[in-house]
Order: structure tokens, then C-alpha cells, then sequence
């Protein structure tokens, strides 16, 4: 499958497509079709029917490609955890079964290289994550290891002998004397615990778990990635010189010889270099590049190679104009995902003539998560649409996917709007796209409330996909099925759009970002589709930031939410755990060019903010700490804006368990309801709960 062989594209429409290989009413999955006497009501789902759809995530084919792990999410309430658990499809019958049970969640499942076997994690044992393994035709899983503080990643070896996997250092005696004397306390920036290196031999495993070998150990590097070479006698792996954040762009490749567990570094320059990958006659290894530049975060990565024992690095990708992300090295070449606009796909790139070819269809196609089987010919991924939750395919090539799971069967009975990309020129010129959530029934000759909702990253970005994201913290579809459109902006900087479009906001963040939003409420104002005294926005990290901009520089907005926005970069630089990502987007620290700090800081406005805010924040935030949210709620009352600050117990920057998501969720809506759609004004401390 390699050098100069061209796979012919099937370029079709993507509703047709996707109807044709997605039934319009499919069973659930693993259950068999059944016919119904006649189709129930629709209804707009609830913010509790938003959070208790299945997810599905690492579609995972077997080696000989005729069957296909995968992981079914699901939503414990009563356990107040999102409970992960392995499924296998049969790929002749398109037939699914639950391989993994329990409170526990099970992920990452992982093929033996013969097939026979399923390796995953799961902290079921000893609330610790260890490998287990278990029989695709089902039966117990046998726990293999027992790591003193939980594995992280893990491969197979080639031979299926052998197992890796990434673990912290055990706590040494000293660390433990210590606390027992002084009590507990902790060196800023002096005390890691490093990630090393180990194996376990499978057939000694499934007598007993074991610890495992340590082949890495010492400070001088963190484990990250790895790969197991063809051979099976080195590892190829990245690290960084220690776990914290500000050291990313440390990250450099190394290879261990397992015959004597002897260190190698191959890759040695600035900015990160991760993710290896052996060529297939192990002479070579892959990776992703920063390509030696130091201020990265907004930066295209790349991919390179680099002879197995070190030497001259060769760029592959200088002219691709994105992120490619590495799957596997097939016979016919090297195969990686990367975005094209709102758009995903699947490439092949021959590394001798640098060729890079599109593998997936259509041009609409939003595909991740590949896997391939051993010889390459089939592969199994993850596939959304507008009309369609993520499920998981299989296809050959040329690319001709069907459906194997059917999780957008959970949505038949909601009334969900309809999803559609548009674009507009932002005040620069510059061309914006965002996603635009219409309702079922819309007529253009009517004016809707208008709800701006802002992702974060910078670097992230939306796609007109059923429900994405809407399950988290904003529930669009119920506001759209109220009356209401929701814009979701894919601002300066975001990914997609390629390397000039993301270092747009470079020294302009919040400026910039603030004339994406804004033009883009104009672009819809002026089709006479918004009623302007109905505008609200939202957003959480980085949208939540573009939120709190806007809430204090403009008075476009009815109401504004806050989710886990920075409010002061000077606050944030000096308090946030990733100090670097403020120096590549503004230039310098505080102390050396304070203007840039000011001009992009929402409380530098706050003299001229007027605009009902709703700021929401986890009690524990590194990434943007917390002192950032009471210092724009308190700019805010001392000037008499409305504001209410809630803050989520335990958390960091994201809220990760259902019942505070629930709360997070009724928060937005009913502070929303209040001030867009004149509900009742909420006593967000005091909200309805259902008697049990």
C-alpha cells in the first residue's frame, strides 16, 4: 500500500451518504431491530435527557479487521461518575455485545497482536488504574498488573509476549519520613513525581498481577508517548525533563534498548517533538514536531523522521497547512488524521516522494479515532453529521464506510435543531465561520433571540455536528426549541483554518476574538433573523475569556456567562500553571510590557460594563486560577452590574461529574431563561429539587 498508488475517492452528498449507511430508525446498540406500532410524540429533551446520552469513543479493529472494540459512556447518577465500558462489534453481522460490567469504568481496550485477547485499564481492583485482559468470546478479565500508583498508557509488544506501560515513581521511604515528621508540604516547581518505563511479561501476568520491570528511572525525563519497535527489543518514546506543564516544550524522543534498559535521545531541539512511531522495517522513527520553534501554542506541528540511532531530522509535512496527527505506518505509507475547516479526514503520505493524498469522504466528513487492521486494508473509526450522534464505521478503501453501532437512536423522540456552517467577514476582513443552530421550524421572516456560544483553546473549535458539546455545560437545543438561534463562533485561532488564520489573535486576544463574535451577531442581524434586545453569549476557558470581554467592552448583550474565564492576564500569568501560553500569544510577562496586558484584559474595561453576568469557576482551577473570577465579580458589583458568582466545589478547570454538570447545565438555563426569554429572575442557591 505504499509509494505512488493512488486510492480513487468517492465523492457523494453527504446527506445521502450518511442515510444511506445510518437507517433512519435503528435499534440501539447491541440490540436487534424491532419494528414499532407507531412512531411516539416529539418532545425537547431535558437537560437531564441531554446528560444521560451514550457516548462512544476508541473504535479499536481487530488485527484480522473483523471485529471491532469500542467504549459505550454512560452516565451514573448514583455513583456521580461517567462509567466507561468496552463493546465488540462483529463486523460481518454488524451485531454488538457489552464485553466489560461494573461501577468501574473499563477504556482503552487494546488488541493482542494475534487477536485472541483484549487488554484494557480499569481501576476496579484497588481504585488504582491497572491492565486487565480479557477473551473477545467473553468470560472474567484477569487483572496483569499491579502498579504501586496506577498505569497510564500501555502497548502491546509485537509478539504479544510483553506489555508496556507508563507509571509514577512509588513514594520513596524518604518522601514518607518526611511526612510523618513535618507534615505534608510540597516545593513549588522542586518536587515531581516522574513518569518511567515499565513491563510486564504477559504469561507470568496471568498467573498473578504483577509490579512489573522499571527499564526507566531518575530525573532526567518524564515518560510520555511510546511505540514498540518491529523487532520488539526498544522502545521508542518521548519525554519531558519533568511532568509540569511549563516544561511541554521539553519534550524530545529518546529510544531504550531492552536488552540492557540503555537510554538514548535521538531527537534534541527546541519545542515539543512527541508521539513516535517506528517505520515498519525499524530503521526510522516518526514523530510530531514542533519543528524546533520555542513559542508553539499557536503554531501548525508537523511530522518528521529521524534515523532509529539519531541523526539529520527530515520534515515530511512543511506543506500542509495543519496539525496531522499520526495513526499508523502502513506498507503503502503513513496514514494521519488532521482538520480541513469544520471539516476531519483520514490522509496518506508517501515519506520517500512527500505525496499526501485524502483518504475519506465526503469533502463534509467529520472522522476520527482510526485504527487499522494488520494488513492495513480495512479500518475502523468514529463519524458524526449534523443529523447524526458519533458512531462507529468500518470501511475498506476505496473509502466506502458502513455503520456499525447505532447510538442516534437515543435521539429519535427530541425535537433538535438543524446545523449548518456559515461565514462572514470579521472587522479586519478577515473571513469567520461558525456553526449556526436554526430551530426545526425556522422562518426567515421572523426575528429569534440570539445566543452566542464560544469555545475554548484557543485552538479548539466547533463543527456542525448533532449535539456536540451540548451536553456539558449549554444546553442549545432547548433554547433553540424555545425560540431562540445559537451562533458558535469559530474565532481568530481557532484549529482547522490553518497557520496564518490561528496566529491572528497573536498580541490581539480578546480584541481580535471580540470583532469575530460581534460581526458575526451583525452578519445574522442584518438578514433580519435577531431580535437585538435578546443577545446573550456565552463560554467556558477560553470562551469563557471572549465572554468576559465582551461583557465589559461592549453592551451588545442582554447576559453574559463566565465559565472558568480569565479576567486579568496579569492575574492569570502570575497564578496559572502554564505560564508559557500567556508569553507566545501576548510577547512578554506583565512586568515588561504591561499595555499588552491591559489592552487585552476585560477588567480593563470593566468601567464600561453594564451587562447581567453569570460567572461560573471550579474551587480549585490551576489553568485559570480562581482569583480570576472574584476579581470580575467584584469590578462588576461595585459598579451595580448584576452578577452572581458560583463556584464549584472540588473541581479544576473543567467540571467532570454529572451532578455538578447537572448544576452547571440548570444554572446557564435558567439565568438565560431569566434575561433572554423573561422568566422569573432565579435564586441560582435555592434551585427546584425533585422529591425522592
Amino acid at each position: 500500500m505504499r509509494r505512488k498508488t493512488r486510492i480513487l475517492l468517492e465523492v457523494f452528498v453527504l446527506s445521502a451518504f450518511f442515510s444511506a449507511i445510518l437507517p433512519a430508525q435503528a435499534p440501539a446498540v447491541g440490540q436487534a431491530p424491532s419494528v414499532a406500532a407507531s412512531s411516539p410524540a416529539k418532545r425537547v429533551p431535558t437537560v437531564e435527557d441531554l446528560m444521560n446520552l451514550k457516548s462512544l469513543g476508541a473504535a479499536r479493529i481487530s488485527p484480522d479487521g473483523t471485529r471491532v472494540a469500542y467504549t459505550v459512556t454512560e452516565t451514573g447518577f448514583d455513583e456521580d461518575a461517567y462509567v466507561t465500558q468496552v463493546w465488540l462489534a462483529d463486523v460481518a453481522t454488524g451485531k454488538s455485545i457489552q464485553l466489560t460490567r461494573g461501577k468501574k469504568s473499563s477504556s482503552g481496550p487494546a488488541w493482542s497482536p494475534d487477536g485472541h485477547s483484549l487488554a484494557f485499564t480499569s481501576s476496579r481492583a484497588d481504585d488504582k488504574s491497572q491492565i486487565f485482559v480479557i477473551s473477545p468470546d467473553g468470560g472474567e478479565a484477569v487483572q496483569l498488573t499491579k502498579s504501586e500508583t496506577g498505569v497510564g498508557g500501555f502497548a502491546w509488544s509485537r509478539d504479544g509476549r510483553t506489555i508496556a506501560f507508563t507509571a509514577g515513581d512509588p513514594v520513596s521511604e524518604e518522601s514518607k519520613g518526611r511526612k510523618d515528621f513535618y507534615g505534608d508540604f510540597e516545593v513549588v516547581r522542586r518536587e515531581y513525581t516522574h513518569s518511567q518505563l515499565w513491563t510486564v511479561d504477559v504469561v507470568e501476568a496471568l498467573s498473578a498481577p504483577q509490579a512489573g520491570r522499571r527499564r526507566t528511572s531518575g530525573k532526567a525525563f518524564t515518560v510520555g508517548g511510546f511505540d514498540w519497535s518491529p523487532d520488539g527489543t526498544k522502545i521508542a518514546f518521548s519525554g519531558t525533563v519533568n511532568p509540569d506543564l511549563i516544561n511541554g516544550g521539553t519534550a524530545d524522543i529518546y529510544v531504550i534498548d531492552l536488552t540492557g534498559d540503555a537510554v538514548k535521545k535521538v531527537v534534541a531541539q527546541p519545542g515539543p517533538d512527541s508521539s513516535p512511531l517506528w517505520s515498519p522495517d525499524g530503521r526510522s522513527i516518526l514523530f510530531s514536531s514542533a519543528g524546533g520553534h520555542r513559542d508553539y501554542f499557536a503554531r501548525n506541528v508537523g511530522l518528521a523522521l529521524v534515523p532509529a540511532d539519531g541523526g539529520v531530522i527530515r520534515p515530511l509535512t512543511g506543506a500542509f497547512d495543519e496539525n496531522p496527527s499520526a495513526i499508523a505506518w502502513n506498507a503503502d505509507g503513513i496514514y494521519f488524521s488532521a482538520m480541513r475547516k469544520t471539516a476531519a479526514h483520514l490522509f496518506r503520505l508517501d515519506p520517500e516522494s512527500l505525496q499526501i493524498s485524502r483518504m475519506s469522504a465526503p469533502d463534509e466528513a467529520m472522522v476520527s479515532g482510526f485504527s487499522f487492521s494488520k494488513d492495513g486494508k480495512r479500518t475502523a473509526f468514529q463519524a458524526a453529521t449534523a443529523t447524526t450522534l458519533p458512531e462507529i464505521y468500518i470501511s475498506e478503501f476505496p473509502f466506502n464506510p458502513r455503520v456499525l453501532t447505532r447510538m442516534t437512536d437515543q435521539v429519535g423522540e427530541f425535537i433538535l435543531g438543524t446545523r449548518e456552517v456559515i461565514s462572514w467577514k470579521s472587522k479586519d476582513g478577515a473571513v469567520i465561520e461558525g456553526v449556526l443552530i436554526k430551530p426545526a421550524d425556522f422562518d426567515p421572516a421572523k426575528k429569534y433571540a440570539l445566543l452566542c456560544v464560544i469555545h475554548g483553546g484557543p485552538t479548539g473549535i466547533d463543527r456542525p455536528a448533532l449535539l456536540a458539546g451540548d451536553s456539558r455545560y449549554y444546553p442549545s437545543d432547548i433554547w433553540v426549541a424555545r425560540g431562540a438561534l445559537v451562533l458558535k463562533v469559530n474565532y481568530r485561532g481557532s484549529a482547522g483554518y490553518g497557520a496564518k488564520f490561528r496566529i491572528l489573535n497573536y498580541r490581539n486576544l480578546g480584541v481580535g476574538d471580540a470583532w469575530d463574535v460581534l460581526s458575526g451577531v451583525d452578519h445574522l442581524a442584518k438578514k433580519g433573523w435577531v431580535d437585538a434586545s435578546r443577545v446573550g453569549c456565552m463560554g467556558w476557558s477560553q470562551g469563557g475569556y471572549i465572554s468576559a470581554f465582551l461583557s465589559t467592552s461592549t453592551r451588545t448583550f442582554k447576559a453574559v456567562s463566565v465559565g472558568a474565564g480569565i479576567s486579568n492576564w496579569a492575574t492569570y500569568y502570575y497564578n496559572t500553571d502554564i505560564t508559557p501560553f500567556t508569553i507566545n500569544y501576548l510577547g512578554a510577562d506583565p512586568a515588561a510590557d504591561p499595555a499588552i496586558y491591559a489592552k487585552t484584559s476585560p477588567m480593563t474595561y470593566i468601567n464600561k460594563a453594564a451587562t447581567p453576568t453569570l460567572i461560573q469557576h471550579g474551587e480549585l482551577d490551576k489553568r485559570v486560577p480562581i482569583p480570576n473570577a472574584y476579581e470580575l465579580r467584584q469590578g462588576l458589583e461595585d459598579r451595580g452590574v448584576p452578577v452572581e458568582m458560583v463556584v464549584y466545589k472540588g473541581y479544576g478547570h473543567g467540571i467532570t461529574k454529572p451532578k455538578s454538570m447537572r448544576a452547571v447545565m440548570e444554572h446557564n438555563l435558567a439565568w438565560f431563561n431569566h434575561y433572554i426569554f423573561g422568566d422569573p429572575k432565579p435564586d441560582l442557591s435555592a434551585p427546584p429539587v425533585p422529591k425522592k
